[in-house]
């Protein structure tokens, strides 16, 4: 029936490797990203793995189950050793203490939307959105009001996770190999 919400049930469903994610109820295609994106992530993830030593850093593709209503799969996320998330084989249950998007053309409405939306709902601790076209990154902290800047640098700046206590330097982050 058109128009039908779809449920986490629903969305287990598919085939392993469907190019979906489920917003909203909605069963929303995400084809795969260009050089920028996935060079971006390939050094954030480094970065990450190396310096955070008590963290899960995960990469995506991973399902992660936040309600009824939303399946993601962010570009990166870290769930600390104290998290409410769960780390299982078929994905993440819970909201992870920080999730990463990175901007790409086909993602960056529902990233910088219905899904900045949801992960502040759910209790997303910090919010990281990098976009490598206009070489920017953003933080943002989830407190009482919702999510607020805490963060913010382009090209050859930092940011400063308070959350993890570490800075990133852009100039490391952007760098093509």
């Amino acid at each position: 029936m058109i128009g039908t919400k779809k449920t986490v049930k629903d969305y287990m469903e598919l085939p392993e490797g469907a190019p979906y994610q489920l917003i909203e109820g909605e069963l929303v295609m995400s084809p795969a990203p260009g050089y920028s994106h996935q060079n971006t992530l390939g050094n954030l993830f480094i970065i990450l793995r190396t310096r955070l030593k008590d963290a899960q850093v995960i990469l995506s593709p991973i399902d992660v189950y936040l309600d009824e209503e939303n399946a993601y799969q962010p570009d990166l996320v870290v769930v600390l050793k104290d998290s409410k998330a769960k780390v299982e084989e078929r994905g993440i249950f819970g909201a992870p203490d920080v999730v990463v998007e990175i901007l790409s053309p086909s993602t960056a409405y529902y990233d910088l939307t219905e899904k900045k939306d949801v992960y502040e709902r759910v209790g997303v601790k910090e919010y990281w959105i990098v976009d490598p076209k206009r070489k920017t990154f953003e933080i943002y902290s989830n407190s009482e009001e919702g999510f607020k800047l805490t963060s913010q640098a382009k090209k050859d700046g930092k940011v400063r996770s308070e959350l993890l206590g570490l800075e990133i330097d852009l100039k490391e982050l952007f760098e093509e190999v």
